[in-house]
């Protein structure tokens, strides 16, 4: 319920966002006739499109959004129909006798005098829910997000038909207020004729702002509006995004009696098991365990990760198992050899379960990387966390757990833990720049001056300077779900950003081969502020599919530009993140 609530209050901050603005005079072509037989049919066909085209793209793969682009292409043709009868009702005249029969239905129905017919208004609602796309602000990430990780379900489309219907909500409302100001201008102007008009004509510069792109693009670059910091507040409030860490759920003191969570539950559906055979959660009882759910590319997992290795060695004589399960994020993830390889180079020796299906993320009802979760030794689960610090409440919980266990002589004293690279611990204070999406998906704040086009191969060019946290593109890329290709080399990403470390998820051409790049720094080379996979003077290559530290300096109290070029074709990029 909560999540509805957040989902359908993310719709209703939809009218503030600039690509949105193509939309509105779909919806004010109808402000002049009957809320109940005009209007309200076409918030709800708009609301009913938008939430059935999400909820297939979220979970149907590829072949959803290229229909998806045939769809959006017949509804910008019936549109285009409707405004033209808007603007020019004689035209339907000089065509042929069926076509003048259609026009002059749909010159009735768009805007005449006639009364209105619901199932048409209904119609055009659809075509423009099948036009209908909203910048994907932090609360409509989340519902995407969740929807890949769980798959099809009823909840899914629950949530993108809440946001729907938010943002029908707040339409509903401009609309209203709407027909009242255009009513009050017909009485003292007499000029319904020339509002329909500019109704009809405002429709067609709507059409072909969606046709070109402007919609995701141009609009959002010139508009000053945004609603990510609104909506990132609502999200902090009711809850947390499934994939990012957030607080604790659970704050105990040291001495305090842990409360029973419920119990442990099965292990079944890894695909694979690394450093161990297939463990079960009735073979674990009489172990204190922790389960550490995790994915090899997450800086917040990686930075964790050394804390989780320190209580695996410390404790495990002592009667603690630890259980890392590798739930992907990215579809490179997925690949056993890539995991079993980024295990080995991170030193992870505990068991390690591989759950491509998610089978264990979902019979935990878990969302977050990392999460741990604390089990005593009669099954049950004791304690969670979820994101990153708080190291020392955790293994203070350990010690507890394993005490009640009947371990004697535990250790009462801290794990040290000195982490390098990557792994070192943020500068908190300092982090402005959020966690970015180089894929359309969960894409925010692309700024580069051509239109945002999917999956198709594009020449993009920056703009001269970036706001904060704007990333943007230069050369021919392609941009898919989950990250951005470059297509034909040479190319160049750009951000402009406000933390201490820069890491970038990457991967080489889809055969495996390198690809060169050289990093800078406000135009300069990094120099003693390179990263552990970048040299002083900013060259490096992409070798495999992970995390790259590209930016690691002495502080981050300043905004900096950081751009990498990229001299060779076909690398992926897939997100950054800050430190």
């Amino acid at each position: 319920m909560l999540l509805l609530l957040l989902a359908y209050l993310g719709g209703v901050l939809t009218i503030l966002s600039p690509c949105i603005l193509p939309v509105l005079p779909f919806v004010f072509s109808r402000a002049g006739l009957s809320f109940t037989r005009s209007g309200l049919p076409l918030l709800a066909g708009m609301a009913v499109m938008f939430a059935v085209v999400a909820s297939l793209a979220a979970v149907g793969g590829g072949w959803v959004v290229a229909a998806n682009q045939y769809g959006r292409w017949a509804a910008l043709g019936l549109v285009v129909l409707f405004g033209l009868s808007l603007l020019f009702p004689r035209l339907a005249e000089r065509l042929t006798h069926p076509l003048v029969h259609a026009g002059n239905r749909l010159s009735v129905a768009a805007g005449g005098d006639a009364q209105p017919r619901p199932l048409t208004s209904f119609l055009l609602g659809i075509a423009t829910g099948l036009l209908w796309a909203p910048c994907a602000g932090p609360i409509l990430g989340l519902v995407l997000t969740g929807a890949a990780l769980q798959g099809a379900s009823l909840s899914t489309t629950l949530l993108l038909l809440a946001y729907a219907l938010g943002a029908a909500t707040s339409l509903a409302c401009a609309l209203l207020l709407g027909g009242k100001v255009f009513a009050a201008m017909k009485r003292s102007l007499g000029a319904g004729e020339w509002i329909r008009r500019g109704l009809g004509a405002a429709m067609l510069v709507g059409a072909v702002a969606i046709g070109f792109g402007w919609d995701t693009g141009v609009l959002t670059q010139l508009s000053t509006a945004s609603t990510s910091g609104i909506e990132q507040t609502l999200i902090n409030r009711l809850g947390a995004a499934p994939g990012s860490p957030a607080t604790p759920r659970t704050t105990v003191s040291a001495d305090a009696a842990l409360p029973v969570e419920g119990a442990m539950p099965p292990l079944d559906g890894a695909v694979q098991w690394l450093n161990s055979p297939p463990l079960t959660a009735e073979a674990l009882r009489g172990k204190v365990v922790l389960v550490d759910f995790w994915t090899y590319s997450c800086i917040n997992c990686l930075r964790a990760l050394p804390y989780v290795q320190a209580w695996a060695q410390k404790y495990r004589d002592q009667g603690l198992v630890v259980i890392g399960v590798h739930a992907p994020e990215f579809a490179f993830e997925r690949d056993i050899g890539n995991v079993t390889r980024a295990a080995k180079q991170l030193g992870v020796t505990y068991p390690v379960a591989i759950d491509n299906d998610y089978a264990i993320w979902k019979a935990f009802g878990n969302q977050y990387w990392p999460a741990h979760y604390f089990i005593d030794a009669q099954g049950r689960i004791r304690y969670h966390h979820f994101g990153e610090g708080e190291y020392e409440q955790s293994e203070r919980v350990i010690q507890q757990l394993l005490r009640e266990a009947g371990a004697v002589n535990v250790d009462g004293g801290l794990a040290h833990v000195t982490a390098q690279g990557v792994q070192a611990s943020a500068d908190s204070a300092d982090i402005r720049s959020p966690e970015t999406y180089l894929g359309y998906d969960r894409a925010e704040n692309f700024a580069s001056r051509d239109h945002f086009v999917a999956d198709t191969p594009v020449t993009y060019a920056a703009p001269a300077r970036l706001a904060l946290n704007q990333w943007a593109l230069d050369g021919a890329w392609r941009i898919g779900a989950e990250r951005s290709e470059l297509t034909a080399g040479p190319g160049r990403l750009s951000y402009r950003f406000h933390a201490r470390d820069v890491h970038l998820v990457l991967g080489p051409t889809a055969d495996g081969k390198p690809v060169r790049f050289k990093v800078t720094v406000d135009g300069k080379p990094p120099g003693e502020a390179h990263g552990m996979d970048v040299a002083a003077d900013g060259t490096g290559a992409v070798s495999e599919q992970r995390l790259y530290q590209l930016v690691r300096q002495p502080d981050g109290s300043a905004d900096h530009t950081f751009a990498i070029e990229f001299l060779d074709p076909g690398v992926s990029a897939y997100a950054f993140t800050f430190g």
